[in-house]
């Protein structure tokens, strides 16, 4: 074409071609894009659940009917059975706070899969991110906020059918360790989505998992109520240590770090090293599942 100039091979900048946005990008820009990708995907994680609200609705009205059924179904137990109270709907909800959220994380990864099925990730993976974690952070932000409000709801409906409510001190404890426990599951039911062929191998771990982990926990009876070999693997079991604590708050009025929550077989368990491990097992979920992370989103 006339009027154009071709510099000669040895003027052009082959690097500065095939990657001119290495000299245009700052840390401020890539902050500002990953946040705008973030809200983006979360956005649409909740435009789906606005068009199907029946998965939150049914999240909602479950625990809330095993609170009432469990509740009258105990209501006539030995006094003592349950620990230092005597209404078994106080006793309860901390296991069905804990329970919903762990179930809700637990199928974290049923999107991403459903995603990875219809080729709709293969589109996100090709398109030009700032960064292709935003996919993850997209995923968590929506199943902790989705833990946190059927957590709040459940806290109500205890509080309606006789339990009372926590202090604000104890609703934002109960906040934070909802937090972690659905941190720690939502970052391995994610790992599982990446790494396991389908949908139907996803959901058969959910099932193999769920009850299971659910009866060999302090839910639904107190620790002293199990046989001892059960009373050990209820103590290695993470959601003891998010239940015991709630509980802890429902049936004291004096808290603190150093409150003893459960008597585990090797010794006394306080309010703050039941924290500690729902925050190492959080951080634990995460650095497991970084290498197929790097692996899937490279």
């Amino acid at each position: 074409m006339s009027g154009t100039v071709i510099p000669p091979k040895s003027e052009i900048n082959w690097q500065q071609v095939a990657a001119p946005q290495v000299y245009a990008d700052t840390a401020p820009n890539f902050v500002g894009e990953l946040v705008q990708e973030t809200v983006a995907l979360t956005r649409r994680l909740f435009i789906q659940l606005q068009r199907r609200p029946s998965t939150l609705v049914a999240g909602i009205i479950q625990p809330v009917m095993w609170l009432v059924l469990f509740g009258a179904l105990f209501q006539n137990a030995p006094k003592g059975i349950f620990g230092s109270t005597t209404n078994y709907a106080q006793f309860l909800s901390a296991g069905i706070i804990v329970f919903t959220a762990f179930g809700g994380a637990l199928n974290a990864g049923l999107p991403v899969m459903f995603d990875r099925e219809f080729g709709f990730l293969n589109r996100l993976l090709v398109a030009p991110l700032a960064s292709r974690y935003s996919i993850v952070l997209a995923s968590a932000i929506f199943i902790i906020s989705q833990s946190l409000l059927q957590s709040a709801v459940i806290v109500a409906a205890a509080g309606f059918l006789g339990a009372g409510v926590p202090d604000i001190a104890g609703l934002a404890t109960i906040a934070l360790i909802v937090f972690l426990l659905a941190l720690g599951v939502t970052a391995l039911s994610l790992g599982l989505a990446f790494t396991l062929p389908g949908h139907i191998e996803l959901i058969a771990v959910i099932f193999v998992t769920n009850l299971p982990l659910l009866f060999a926990s302090t839910a639904l009876a107190p620790l002293s109520f199990m046989p001892q070999w059960l009373q050990v693997v209820a103590t290695l079991n993470p959601l003891s240590y998010a239940i015991e604590p709630i509980r802890y708050l429902y049936t004291h009025q004096d808290w603190g770090l150093k409150s003893v929550v459960m008597h585990a077989f090797w010794g006394d368990v306080t309010f703050g090293s039941a924290l500690a491990v729902l925050l190492g097992f959080a951080l634990v979920a995460l650095l497991i599942i970084q290498p197929r992370l790097r692996r899937t989103l490279s």
